[in-house]
């Protein structure tokens, strides 16, 4: 048997049905993963999901941690048991943080083969006020780097509802 292939994928919850919902962006970057990297050939890929969660300003991070680290596990379980249901080997953890810095360490620490994270398809305005984590990671991450568009007909109203 070869070397195992390991594809971190960043994922985070939706905004618009909150926890445990994936966003549209980070279901769609694990099923884009699963139907074309992994395919039926389970036992060559480990896949690795992270999940960021952003402390907010003013607020007590001791209750915070407790809540959120609950919420992001019920979060990592929708992956993990997708994975478990076709057999892909997996593994999912939790880190605090800018997501930006904290892919981009996580990819130091970890080295995957290869990074997948959805992009929300923000415009040029909304880029400027809300960032994306997609492009910061392509730029700037030490593995190749994938991100993947949602489809057309998944687009929220606003895209910055994912």
């Amino acid at each position: 048997m070869g070397e195992v292939t390991r594809i971190m994928i960043g994922v985070n919850e939706s905004s618009l049905k909150g926890y445990p919902n994936p966003s549209i962006s980070s279901k769609g970057a694990f099923e884009w993963t699963i139907n074309k990297i992994v395919r039926n050939n389970v036992s060559a890929f480990n896949l690795l999901f992270l999940h960021v969660q952003v402390p907010e300003d003013g607020r007590d991070f001791k209750n915070m941690k407790k809540k959120e680290t609950v919420g992001g596990t019920h979060l990592l379980e929708y992956f993990v048991n997708k994975c478990n249901e076709i057999g892909v080997p997996c593994a999912a953890w939790i880190k605090e943080g800018d997501p930006k810095e904290v892919i981009l360490n996580e990819v130091k620490r970890i080295r995957p083969d290869l990074l997948v994270v959805g992009c929300r398809g923000l415009g040029p305005f909304q880029k400027v006020f809300v960032g994306t984590v997609s492009e910061f990671c392509w730029k700037h991450a030490e593995c190749p780097v994938m991100t993947i568009k949602r489809n057309a007909d998944e687009t929220p109203r606003d895209p910055v509802d994912d």
